[in-house]
């Protein structure tokens, strides 16, 4: 069992859990990642290593709760605990080891990129990191991205930072001209649109790719991808990619496989906590107050703009 040390909510719908893996942290590099089992007959949901502290014994988890396990998971407090969580999985990433990199985050994907800045930091790389939100609201790791150096914020609407995409951004740091490599994650669209601002330019660009997987080692099968015509398995050949070469269509086709499934399954789990929270406030014969229950168009965009499970 893994027990949460601590928590707290960085945006809307993301939230960060500090938990009890000590043989984890002390042998995780950039990149990696865990498959984390809530419960006995919970889903297992692979999630990207945020941070670690190899002298505490504990890994940081960035969770994007877009659907009703990762729901359940958010809802864990301090002191509570995970049955399994299994890894570190996946290859390291491959960081250059002098030059200057920039690294780009997009919503949730800002915390999964942030391990991959800190490793370049110290190897003595320039690091630009480039992060976005919609709103100032839904910007997070800034601060802490700023141990690794120069941080360029982005929200879609101008309230933070700078008004624009972080593909904008990125586009003027590279025609300043010296970026040797180009490190990117978040929701598909955005990394897309990353490797072809990227492309004209021939700077090699890496994507964090975040596919659906099961076992997290290669033996479902769920995970592959195409990349460079041939198919490989995020799990184990990944789950960092070029770029260049990653076929990002079929990747946004093969992640909405269970995308009703999954908004039927949050809706059902919302209206049985209502009905809890009702029969609750029935037994002490009070008022219950329940908060409006999402419907499955809503549940299904919100899992095509959460982009990165591993959140």
């Amino acid at each position: 069992m893994h027990a949460v040390i601590d928590k707290a909510q960085l945006s809307p719908n993301v939230t960060r859990l500090v938990i009890e893996a000590p043989c984890i942290a002390e042998i995780r590099k950039p990149g990696q990642f865990v498959i984390v089992h809530r419960a006995p007959g919970a889903e297992r949901i692979p999630l990207t290593i945020a941070d670690a502290d190899a002298d505490r014994g504990t890994i940081t988890l960035v969770i994007q709760a877009v659907g009703k396990s990762t729901e359940d998971l958010v809802a864990l407090r301090p002191g509570d605990t995970i049955a399994d969580v299994a890894g570190p999985l996946g290859k390291a990433t491959e960081l250059i080891d002098h030059g200057r990199a920039v690294c780009v985050g997009g919503g949730v994907g800002t915390a999964v990129v942030h391990p991959i800045a800190l490793g370049l930091a110290a190897r003595g790389v320039e690091v630009i990191s480039v992060i976005g939100g919609r709103s100032k609201e839904w910007v997070i790791f800034e601060d802490e991205l700023r141990r690794a150096g120069e941080v360029i914020t982005c929200t879609d609407d101008g309230s933070y930072g700078r008004h624009g995409f972080v593909t904008d951004a990125l586009r003027d740091v590279i025609e300043a001209g010296g970026v040797d490599a180009v490190y990117a994650v978040g929701p598909v669209p955005m990394m897309r649109a990353v490797a072809e601002v990227t492309r004209p330019y021939g700077v090699p660009t890496f994507a964090s790719l975040n596919a659906i997987m099961l076992d997290g080692t290669g033996m479902c099968g769920g995970c592959r991808v195409a990349v460079g015509g041939k198919t490989l398995y995020a799990c184990v050949d990944g789950p960092e990619f070029d770029a260049h070469q990653v076929d990002f269509r079929e990747l946004a086709d093969r992640l909405g496989t269970y995308r009703e499934f999954e908004a039927h399954a949050t809706e059902v789990a919302h209206r049985r906590r209502a009905a809890a929270q009702e029969d609750a406030a029935d037994a002490v014969g009070g008022t219950c107050l329940i908060p409006g229950l999402a419907t499955t168009t809503e549940r299904q965009e919100a899992a095509a703009a959460a982009g990165d499970r591993r959140e």
